[in-house]
Order: structure tokens, then C-alpha cells, then sequence
């Protein structure tokens, strides 16, 4: 298997960002910014790469773990037992690709047996776990994390379908529950008319409305809200409270398991919490074979519109709990269980006007501002348009008539044109020019299809994480400049830009929430230490996309000092070592800008000072190859590319991504391309691979 190209490595730590970003705003804040599906299409993309290139798996990557830390707001719960997630399948064909990795997992099972599966509805709801010890509720938390959640137990308490004290007397000492907490649609309706008779504030959805009723630090408002839960599964089982504290040694080799079997199939266990006073799903069924899952799946899709709850798919477990055993877990979910999802939600309005927004990275995205309309259990009057591509794709106008899909919580998206009802006289959409935030220009590269404000120094929309990456310790390093001071320093307008930085007194840093004169004077004495430092540290702290620690290193090398970078044209650019011509565009893009350009001289004048590196003092006139520039391109079999370029570099040449006039030569190895017909066209000396060892060899 070959090794990741770095696109793929760049595009692994994205997915990464931008789903623990999500996961954030999702499970702690309890604010979701994109719908499920958009979501799941990441985490699966995540999944794909990080399946195809196992080494780069790391333990901080969102496939490793579920969900997101708890809210700080209540004790945390350590859970002896995982609380897993599941992986999710979207159609037909992934459902039967799911049984077959079964078989194939199972010694001695044949192609043509058919597994039992119990299969439930998929609940959109808040997952819980309530432990039992000697028949009482003795705690109950969220899921949190999945490791460690929050201690809801006085909420739950409040439920009138959790038992408090469970019925017979055959149930295990100790016995941890697992289930879904959801807000009925008919409860949720009421209470949201009664209070709106109060002229009280109501409920967004009952998702949203069953996890914050949980959260309440009063558990007298919690009993106020119509909650119910339906139980899946159970997680510790122990006869004895001494076995139940030994189980947490071994939890890591027991995953999602529990300790003592209650019975042999998941439908019997079921049964049994039954039994003892727990809710269970109506809607759950045993079914033989995936073909019947396909059948159940239908039959729950089409009943879901006369359900009491929002279900967003169905569960499907095997149901024998020996075959659950031996197929075992992944990391963050069980081999043996997987969530069909259902099609997003879809409903028809006008589209009013788009609008062009400002990310805080400075991506510029196009938003519809529809006539509100009902959909997906909420009311929609915004909706995503992705990006330019996508307009001109499904050719949107202000004044069409859309389909809406809403596919998960919150921010639904424009699916296509109902053309038909299209009015006269409407105008195709118009790209923006410049940012609508800061007016800085846009730039939108050949192959991409986000545009992107260029003005991140200034730019109001950019401006924290802007500030948060300049005193980040591998750029101006500033200590104790963190990210919540940086948000107090821009939420009370101190700071506009990072040059604002170095013009703070002792007085207003002082005057800020759990900040004093000791604290304010570390951090004026810090930012008068950062005012001394290398313009490779500048560089990287400027926040030029794609212009990290190594590319920053190179460019102020190659150039040796600020005020050539900032003159060089983009062929320029494509000169220095690891520079391609997006990194080129961005570069050049950036330095083009008069705002960013305003504030690099402020801060100058604050007294940000490095040394400059003269031309003479950067090549060593005494290697042989100096003041050469060399391309490598094709494949080379007699050493690596990266091997090669590490030679070139000790012999002084410098190796360039791309061929321009001023390349010396060109090293074509084999199925070499557009770069050798540019040499052809240019006149370059061409080398073959073993001229190229023949020059290496001259000087070893």
C-alpha cells in the first residue's frame, strides 16, 4: 500500500477540525450548526481514508471515540462500560454489504444463512444509562463522551416510565439500563400551546427539547416537561456490588458487553427488562434474514408519520447474543449492530434572495433566505446554497420556487429548482467581487469551489481566530494570551486586528472578568517579548492559508527578508522549495491585499523586529550546486523523489515544484508530464534518471 500524498493528509486533519467542530457545538452547547447527513457524509469520507491509510489513525481522531466532552455543569459519571455509538448504512445496497461483513466474520457460516436481527425504530432522542443496585435507581447520567457523562439522576427521577425501584425478584444486584429519553410529539405540542398562551418562550424541537429538559439544574423544571423513555439494551451486569467494582479493570477488553448474559438473545433480554418495569419499544420486532430488515425498514418509513416520536431510521442488532460475542466491537461501535437511516425530510417554498456570508476561516458561503415553511419538525426560513458551483449547478434564482431538505437537526439546504413556476424577469446569481464583511478581495482558485475573503489580518468575520493564531506558541508565541482572553479582548472592542495587540494597557486588560494587574502586566511583558522574533515565525503567524511552519521556513530562506516576499509575483513564488502554484496563489493573493498589508506595518511600528537575511549570507558559494534549480518529475526508480531532493539540497541546489525560465534542469523519470513538455517548450536541460545519479556521483 503506498504512503498518503499530502493532499490526503491535509484533507484527514480538515475532517478532523471540522467534525470536532460540529461534535462541539452538537453535544456540548446543544447548538447544531449542520443536519445529520452532512455530518455522516464526513464522518464516513474520515472513515474511508482512515481505513485505506491505516497509518494515519491517531487517538484524537473523532472515529475513535463518541461524541464530545459533557457540559460542566453537573458531577461527571465515569462509565464502566462504553456507552458506544453506531455506524450508519443509507440505503439498500450498504445494508447488504453489512450482512455479508457478518458472514465473512463467522467461521463456518454460509452464504445462503440468514442471521436473526432484532430491529427498532431509531429514536431522535437523548441517550441515558440508569444503574440498578438491588432493584433501586441508584444513579442515571447522559452519554456524554461515552466514557464519562453527567449525573442527571434527580431529572430522570422525574420520569414517570423510569422505574424507580424495579418489579419481581429475579433481576441481577447490580444492573445498568440503557435507553432513549425522548418528548413525545403530543406532549411537545402542548406544552409549546400552553406556553404560548403564557406568552412564554417554546420549544425549538423535541429532540432539542428532551436533551435541554434533561439539563436543568432544577429538576422541578424538568418535571414540568412531558418526557418518556424506551429502553435498548443493558450495559454492567453483576450478581454481587464486589463483582460490579471489579468489572472496571477489564472494561476496555469488554466494550459495550455485558458482564453476566440476562438471556441468549437480545429479543429474550428485551423480554426481561420488560419484565421488570422498564418501557420498551412497541414498534421493536425479531425478523429472520436482511431481506425481512428491508421489509421492516419500509414498513417503519411509511408508518412514521402516525408515531407519537421522531425516528430518523431504524436500529438493526443480531439478535443472538453468543453470534453478538464473537463478532465483537470496533473502537467507537459494535460489529453486530448497525443504524439504517431514513431520506431526508423534503418540503416546497419560495426562495426570497441570497445572501453571502463570512466563516470565521474566511470561507464565503452563499445563503437562501426562503419564505418560511414547515419542514423536518421545524421552521425553515434559511437554508444553505454550499457555494457557487452549486447555484450555477442547479441554476437558483431569487424568486424560484425550491425543494427544501431538511436531513437531520437544524440547517437544511436548497435540493433543486421546481423550474416550471420559475417567474420572468428573474437574474441569474452573480459571484461577489469583494468580501462582504471587509471588502478585502475574494479569491476562488481554478479547482475549488469555496471562495474566500483574502483580507484575514483584517477582516471583522476572521478577526479572532485570526488573533488566536498569531499568539498561538508556534507563531508569536504569547504567553497567556489564550482563546478566551482573545474572545473578551474582541467582544468588548480592545482589539480589531493583531496589530491592536501591542497598543493594550495594563489598565484595560485589568478591568476584564478573572483578569487583574498581576495578570494583565505578564501579558504586556509577553507581548514585548514576542516583539522579538524570525520572519519564519512572522510568516507562519500572518495565517496565509497553507503556509505553515515548514513553508514559512522556506519562503524566508529563499527570500530573506519580508519586503521581497511581499514584491514576488506568483513565478517568483513557485521558486522556493515546496511551493506550488495554489500555495503561490495564496500567497500572492494575501500580500495583494492593502488592509493586510495596513496592519503588517502597524505592526512594524509596534516594534516587531527580525533579522533580515541578505542574499550573500543565505547561499553557501562553496557547494557545487548552488544557485541551481532543479525539478523532479515523473517516477524514479533508482531512488525516491524525497531521497533525490534531499541530495540535491546538500549539494546547495534549490528544488522547485514547478518549471519556469529560471530552472536550470529537469529531472524526467519515467511517465513524465505537463512539467517536461513545459522544459521542452522552454529550452531547459533535460536529465534522464541516470545522468541525474551520474551528477550526484561526482561530488560524494
Amino acid at each position: 500500500m503506498s504512503a498518503p500524498a499530502p493532499t490526503i493528509k491535509k484533507e484527514v486533519l480538515a475532517l478532523r477540525k471540522q467534525i470536532n467542530e460540529y461534535s462541539y457545538l452538537y453535544y456540548v452547547l446543544d447548538q447544531p450548526s449542520v443536519p445529520d447527513a452532512e455530518y455522516d457524509r464526513l464522518f464516513q469520507r474520515l472513515q474511508n481514508l482512515e481505513q485505506q491509510y491505516p497509518e494515519l489513525i491517531t487517538e484524537d481522531s473523532p472515529t475513535q471515540r463518541v461524541g464530545d466532552k459533557p457540559l460542566p455543569h453537573f458531577e461527571p459519571v465515569e462509565h464502566q462500560l462504553p456507552m458506544l455509538s453506531l455506524g450508519n448504512v443509507f440505503d439498500d445496497q450498504e445494508l447488504m454489504a453489512f450482512d455479508q461483513r457478518l458472514k465473512e466474520r463467522l467461521e463456518g457460516i454460509s452464504e445462503d444463512f440468514e442471521f436473526d436481527y432484532t430491529c427498532e425504530p431509531k429514536l431522535d432522542g437523548l441517550a441515558v444509562s440508569l444503574w440498578y443496585e438491588k432493584g433501586k435507581l441508584i444513579r442515571a447520567a447522559t452519554r456524554g463522551d461515552g466514557s464519562v457523562g453527567e449525573n442527571i439522576t434527580q431529572n430522570i427521577r422525574t420520569i414517570a416510565s423510569v422505574p424507580l425501584t424495579l418489579r419481581g425478584k429475579d433481576f441481577p444486584s447490580v444492573l445498568e439500563v440503557r435507553g432513549e429519553v425522548i418528548m413525545p410529539l403530543g406532549g411537545f405540542n402542548a406544552f409549546n400551546k400552553q406556553a404560548q398562551q403564557r406568552g412564554e418562550k417554546t420549544l425549538v424541537n423535541p429532540r432539542n427539547a428532551a436533551a435541554g429538559s434533561l439539563r436543568q439544574l432544577d429538576s422541578k423544571v424538568t418535571a414540568q416537561r412531558p418526557l418518556d423513555i424506551y429502553c435498548y439494551g443493558v450495559g454492567v451486569v453483576a450478581n454481587t456490588l464486589a463483582q460490579d467494582k471489579a468489572s472496571s479493570v477489564e472494561k476496555n477488553n469488554h466494550a459495550g458487553r455485558e458482564h453476566l448474559p440476562l438471556a441468549d438473545s437480545h429479543r429474550d433480554m428485551l423480554k426481561l427488562l420488560a419484565s421488570w418495569g422498564f418501557k420498551i419499544n412497541p414498534e421493536t420486532k425479531t425478523v429472520k434474514g436482511i431481506y425481512a430488515v428491508k421489509d421492516y425498514y419500509q414498513q417503519l418509513l411509511n408508518k412514521r408519520p402516525t408515531l407519537d416520536y421522531d425516528i430518523d431510521g431504524i436500529v438493526v442488532k443480531v439478535d443472538k447474543i453468543k453470534l453478538q460475542n464473537q463478532l465483537g466491537f470496533v473502537s467507537r461501535a459494535p460489529r453486530w449492530a448497525v443504524a439504517y437511516k431514513f431520506p431526508a425530510q423534503e418540503e416546497i417554498t419560495r426562495l426570497l434572495d441570497i445572501d453571502f456570508q463570512v466563516g470565521r476561516t474566511g470561507a464565503i458561503t452563499p445563503v437562501a433566505r426562503l419564505e418560511p415553511v414547515f419542514v423536518g419538525g421545524v421552521t425553515v426560513s434559511n437554508a444553505t446554497l454550499h457555494n457557487m458551483d452549486e447555484i450555477k449547478r442547479m441554476d437558483v434564482r431569487p424568486g424560484d420556487t425550491v425543494v427544501v431538505l431538511r436531513a437531520g437537526d437544524v440547517i437544511p439546504k436548497v435540493a433543486r429548482v421546481i423550474k416550471e413556476r420559475r417567474p420572468e424577469n428573474t437574474k441569474a446569481v452573480v459571484s461577489p467581487a469583494q468580501c462582504p464583511a471587509c471588502g478585502s478581495d475574494i479569491e476562488q482558485l481554478e479547482d475549488e469551489a469555496v471562495m474566500r475573503c483574502t483580507g484575514g489580518l483584517f477582516c471583522p468575520a476572521q478577526r479572532k481566530e485570526s488573533i488566536k493564531h498569531f499568539a498561538s506558541r508556534k507563531a508569536m508565541d504569547i504567553d497567556g494570551l489564550g482563546d478566551k482572553l482573545v474572545e473578551q479582548l474582541v467582544d468588548e472592542g480592545l482589539i480589531a486586528n493583531v496589530a491592536d495587540l501591542y497598543g493594550l494597557s495594563v489598565e484595560s486588560i485589568a478591568a476584564l472578568e478573572r483578569m487583574g494587574q498581576k495578570s494583565a502586566k505578564n501579558l504586556l511583558t509577553a507581548l514585548e517579548k514576542s516583539k522579538t522574533t524570525t520572519l519564519a515565525k512572522f510568516l507562519y503567524a500572518l495565517g496565509i492559508r497553507e503556509v505553515g511552519e515548514a513553508t514559512a521556513l522556506n519562503l524566508a530562506q529563499h527570500f530573506g527578508s519580508l519586503d521581497a516576499i511581499v514584491s514576488a509575483s506568483e513565478e517568483d513564488l513557485l521558486e522556493v522549495n515546496d511551493v506550488g502554484p495554489i500555495v503561490a496563489a495564496h500567497i500572492a493573493h494575501f500580500f495583494a491585499q492593502a488592509h493586510n498589508r495596513e496592519v503588517i506595518q502597524a505592526l512594524k511600528q509596534a516594534g516587531i523586529v527580525w533579522l533580515d537575511l541578505s542574499p550573500q549570507a543565505r547561499t553557501d558559494l562553496n557547494l557545487p550546486l548552488a544557485k541551481q534549480t532543479f525539478v523532479l518529475t515523473g517516477s524514479l526508480t533508482l531512488m525516491s523523489r524525497q531521497l533525490a531532493k534531499e541530495k540535491l539540497q546538500q549539494l546547495g541546489a534549490k528544488v522547485s515544484a514547478s518549471v519556469s525560465k529560471n530552472t536550470d534542469y529537469v529531472v524526467a523519470g519515467e511517465s513524465a508530464g505537463s512539467k517536461l513538455d513545459k522544459a521542452i517548450a522552454l529550452g531547459i536541460d533535460i536529465i534522464d534518471e541516470e545522468q541525474f545519479e551520474k551528477l550526484l556521483n561526482q561530488y560524494n
